[in-house]
């Protein structure tokens, strides 16, 4: 059985509240401390500005603008294992089909610069060399010489689908039904995009109360212990999956500032246990209104479960059915919620459905 660190277990078994004691494990153990964010956002802008302002400065190709994602730009890094996504918006990307056949020639030109970069800065970068033929994405490590923090970085050419639209959750709607167009009419894996909408993804979590990101950390700790322990090749499911499941479950349980952490770390476990039951979306970056988005959305939520839509990206489902390992995940579950920190009664409000909408996916289903 999957032994507790000593301080979790103390953590949960004092039900999560936030007094001084409670919280030192959260806040001295997963919460990176004020100086590494500041390092992270020194790092990241040094980075973003010198894709903005030289990179490609004798070529037609311009960047449009940079935008920052990833676990720091949302607010619920870990101490250990922080990562920082850039994405570059590029103006030979018109389309969605240009992204995906310029990608990787672009990828090896921001490789290329950014290593003539590096020598004259106060930074030290390691590149990872992509063992793919044609990379989707360049990926390094940036650590400062005076200090021994690092941070991982993925930089991503994309095709700037939302533009300039300071209503980017209803610009997108256009952008959305393009990409549904060429997802159906062609082999593109679901998610193959998702960089387009990194601004949707960000803003989902990014505005959350403190008190739900300190469970998504939580939640992701819980989840690198499950990755030491397994010993197959086999695939667990994607981390932001955990993290849209936690979101889930804070919505359907309490939706307030102020709530019992131990609680909602048992509901989330509690959902993974029953992740053949999970059909989990929202309707806040598109809906079931207009078609085609209203046929497409119904053949994604109607397919083999777990299903959990990306609210940024419709064709991403990051719950994937029989793609990931989720029976893996949900015999953790089991084994930590036999623990004697959970031998506590469960309060009616933390009983939350796998499928929240039972009644609202049912009529979808049944409707014409």
């Amino acid at each position: 059985m999957s032994r507790l660190p000593r301080h979790l277990f103390f953590f949960l078994r004092g039900g999560g509240r936030f007094s001084r004691q409670d919280f030192s494990f959260i806040e001295h153990f997963l919460q990176p401390d004020k100086d590494f964010l500041d390092q992270i956002k020194r790092a990241v802008h040094t980075i973003c500005k010198f894709l903005k302002e030289n990179c490609f400065q004798d070529q037609s190709t311009k960047v449009l603008k940079t935008v920052k994602g990833g676990s720091t730009a949302k607010g619920t890094a870990l101490k250990s294992g922080s990562d920082a996504d850039i994405v570059v918006f590029l103006s030979s990307l018109k389309s969605y089909d240009s992204q995906q056949n310029e990608r990787s020639m672009l990828v090896r030109e921001i490789h290329r610069q950014l290593e003539d970069f590096q020598k004259t800065q106060e930074l030290e970068v390691k590149f990872e060399i992509s063992k793919w033929e044609f990379p989707r994405v360049l990926s390094f490590t940036l650590k400062s010489r005076s200090l021994n923090e690092s941070v991982d970085f993925d930089v991503l050419p994309a095709y700037d689908a939302l533009g300039k639209s300071i209503y980017k959750s209803l610009h997108s709607i256009y952008h959305h039904k393009e990409l549904i167009e060429l997802y159906k009419s062609s082999n593109l894996r679901g998610g193959e995009f998702s960089p387009c909408f990194t601004e949707l993804q960000r803003n989902f979590i990014e505005p959350r109360p403190t008190k739900l990101k300190s469970l998504i950390r939580l939640i992701k700790h819980w989840y690198k212990q499950c990755q030491r322990k397994k010993r197959s090749k086999a695939s667990l499911p994607p981390k932001y999956a955990l993290e849209l499941l936690t979101v889930y479950a804070w919505e359907q349980g309490s939706g307030m500032d102020e709530f019992d952490i131990a609680e909602g770390f048992r509901t989330v476990l509690d959902l993974v246990i029953n992740y053949q039951q999970l059909c989990i979306f929202w309707t806040v970056n598109y809906n079931f209104e207009n078609e085609p988005m209203r046929s497409f959305l119904l053949t994604q939520i109607r397919k083999t479960r777990p299903v959990i839509l990306d609210p940024a990206d419709p064709t991403g489902d990051v719950g994937g059915g029989d793609r990931w390992c989720w029976h893996l995940l949900a015999e953790e579950a089991k084994e930590w919620l036999s623990s004697l920190c959970f031998e506590l009664p469960k309060s009616p409000a933390g009983h939350v459905r796998p499928c929240p909408t039972t009644g609202a996916c049912w009529e979808l289903l049944s409707g014409p």
